[in-house]
């Protein structure tokens, strides 16, 4: 499928099967974040792949009873360094919340290739998920996806028409 389809296809799964998902699909599914862009290149996030049962109810509780965290097989996290990303994006803000959510769009994209669901999780209590993975400071957690084959095809939610969210060369002009 091509780039465009994929992105159309790519839906939130909040159901996931039993089945276990393949160590190649879960390779070239980490890889896709590996090789995304970052603040001049600096690359400074990890990626957690959680499989252990206990650990993943553990991080149901910790994003806020989302049960369908704890369905798939494995959830990935990803955590950036906040201290050594590009400190001057936009020339107020540091760029570690960018970085991890193009690498966890690629990674989302991938699966969606695979034949994988997944599901952005960004309510959470960051201390929560600190401690049940043991991330160091000064790591933060950008966001956790739930990474598995999906129990049931999930819904189309509706989008705003391009009319809507695009303006012409300045802000206001349509």
């Amino acid at each position: 499928m091509d780039i465009y389809e994929l992105i159309e296809k790519r839906k939130s799964v909040r159901q996931y099967s039993s089945d276990k998902v393949e160590g190649d699909k879960l390779e070239r599914v980490l890889n896709a974040g590996r090789l995304a862009p970052s603040g001049k290149n600096i690359q400074a996030w990890k990626f957690i792949v959680t499989r252990d049962s206990d650990l993943k109810e553990r991080l149901v509780e910790a994003c806020k009873g989302q049960k369908h965290v704890g369905q798939a097989d494995c959830v990935i996290t990803v955590c950036v360094d906040e201290t050594e990303v590009y400190q001057g994006h936009g020339n107020y803000m540091t760029s570690f919340a960018v970085d991890g959510a193009v690498a966890m769009e690629h990674m989302m994209l991938a699966a969606t290739e695979e034949g994988l669901g997944t599901c952005w999780i960004g309510a959470f209590y960051e201390d929560k998920v600190r401690e049940v993975l043991e991330v160091p400071e000064p790591y933060r957690i950008v966001g956790l996806t739930p990474l598995g084959y999906p129990a049931v095809e999930p819904k189309p939610r509706g989008r705003k028409s391009l009319d809507e969210i695009v303006y012409q060369e300045k802000w206001g002009e349509e």
